[in-house]
């Protein structure tokens, strides 16, 4: 679906299936250079299982018109005029590193409009280094072949893809290339930027799951510690064996959480 915010036109994937305001609403944030189809399984599944899903692209990734947010703090209240822009009152939101970050903060300054958070991969702060900042700046390749190479555990990087014939890593390489320029580059300055992530986390009052790779070099799991600590509400769930793209990684784990959460 497309639909205008402000003066973008901003697209969502639906999971195939058309909204209802009857049903619950899931709203599902990508992480940095990445878009809507990061939640392939995770999308679809849900929509066919009675709730509204909106898989956005954020503005400038994917679909979505506009240039890349270059805050939290802004994703965060764009989250929000996207709520608008749909007619949806209160949702769920589910973030995944970048995206976690902004439903973090969405849900401590609109807590009327988010009735639950799950937070994949997160980390607070999340620490970027300069060398990796400089190479998206110039659209160095050698950024994305960086990113891929810390985004899976040992078993993603040789294969371990629970749908034969899918190349994991190849396919997470592809997504960020099509990105736009600079866009890597302004999300991880977004990233790094963050410093109140853990002020956001103690006035969220809506109940919180976090799930983390344990083998996650992006957002190592002590990088969540005190952000889960912080939250009111909580529950957590570590996947062994996983890295930072746990969506493609252990995508049948992944949906089970957030199956057992969003009920």
């Amino acid at each position: 679906m497309k639909v205008s915010v402000g003066d973008d036109t901003v697209y969502a994937y639906t999971g195939t299936r058309t909204t209802s305001a009857n049903a619950p609403a899931v709203v599902l944030v990508h992480g940095a250079a990445q878009d809507h189809s990061a939640w392939a399984l995770q999308s679809r599944y849900l929509a066919h299982h009675g709730m509204s899903v909106y898989a956005v692209d954020m503005p400038g990734h994917g679909r979505s018109d506009g240039a890349a947010l270059g805050s939290v703090g802004a994703i965060a209240d764009w989250l929000v005029r996207f709520l608008d822009a749909t007619g949806v009152r209160n949702a769920a939101l589910v973030g995944h590193s970048l995206g976690a970050l902004a439903v973090l903060d969405a849900s401590a300054r609109h807590p009327d409009r988010v009735s639950r958070i799950a937070l994949l991969g997160p980390a607070v702060p999340m620490a970027v280094s300069d060398e990796l900042i400089a190479a998206a700046g110039t659209d160095d390749h050698v950024a994305y072949e960086l990113i891929n190479g810390w985004a899976f555990g040992p078993r993603g990087q040789i294969g371990g893809n629970p749908w034969p014939g899918i190349w994991m890593s190849g396919n997470a390489m592809r997504l960020m290339e099509r990105s736009r320029p600079g866009v890597l580059h302004t999300d991880l300055v977004a990233c790094r930027d963050y410093a109140s992530g853990l002020v956001a986390a103690a006035s969220v009052r809506a109940p919180a799951l976090v799930i983390r790779g344990a083998r996650d070099v992006m957002a190592p799991p002590a990088s969540a510690q005190a952000l889960i600590g912080a939250l009111a509400d909580v529950r957590e769930l570590t996947l062994e064996g996983c890295g930072h793209s746990m969506m493609s990684e252990a995508p049948d784990a992944t949906l089970a959480a957030l199956r057992s959460f969003l009920a």
